[in-house]
């Protein structure tokens, strides 16, 4: 079993520890549509960044401040959409057991996004959170692993990221992070590891070192 040894977690919330594919696809198919684009081709893009950032890659040229206008709209939408939000398999119990270990959680949601699939996946919420509020660019860019890294006082190269996607997984290397990919979309996207979902994963605190088991 492949053991990571760090001071700190960094974890996505979509994907790695809450299951919304189901929200996201029926926003983002709608607003393919609406644009006259190919839905398939649009969900390769939309998981992972900021809804802005997703749609400058989309629409190229496109005015941005409309790109900021339709990712408000679309937060506001999936906020009040939580059919269908579940945890990833072994998110709870993971969670459960990071109690006394620094961690912060990073996504490119905003706080009322992140804080309802939190809860509506019935996960707590970690006390250090960077949300889109809290960037000025989205993944890949690694400044929201950074910035997360900087507020609990944790070295970068000290630090392990969860991800599913290739957005935050670009991103933590960028930080100069270690990378555990979560789920089947990760592996495509070289981390360090892969797990199937957190129940793969098994966390052991030695002083001030965290070892992740990974089965």
């Amino acid at each position: 079993m492949p053991v990571l040894t760090a001071r700190a977690l960094l974890l996505d919330m979509d994907g790695t520890l809450v299951d919304s594919d189901a929200v996201v696809e029926r926003i983002w198919r709608r607003w393919a549509e609406a644009h006259g684009l190919d839905g398939d081709e649009v969900m390769k893009v939309v998981h992972g960044r900021q809804g802005h950032a997703s749609m400058a890659v989309l629409l190229p040229g496109r005015p941005e401040r409309l790109n900021h206008a339709d990712n408000a709209r679309m937060l506001a939408e999936e906020t009040a959409d939580m059919d269908g939000v579940v945890p990833v398999p072994g998110a709870p119990e993971f969670l459960a057991s990071l109690r006394g270990v620094p961690h912060a959680l990073v996504t490119s949601a905003d706080v009322p996004l992140s804080t309802a699939r939190m809860a509506a996946a019935g996960l707590p919420l970690p006390g250090v959170r960077v949300t889109a509020e809290s960037v000025g660019a989205s993944k890949p860019d690694p400044e929201g692993f950074l910035k997360g890294a900087a507020e609990l006082g944790i070295a970068p190269a000290d630090c392990v990221v969860f991800e599913d996607l290739g957005a935050g997984i670009a991103a933590g290397r960028a930080a100069g992070m270690r990378v555990v990919g979560v789920g089947p979309r990760a592996a495509a996207h070289g981390p360090d590891v892969v797990v199937r979902d957190l129940r793969q994963v098994r966390v052991e605190t030695v002083g001030p070192d965290v070892r992740l088991h990974v089965a």
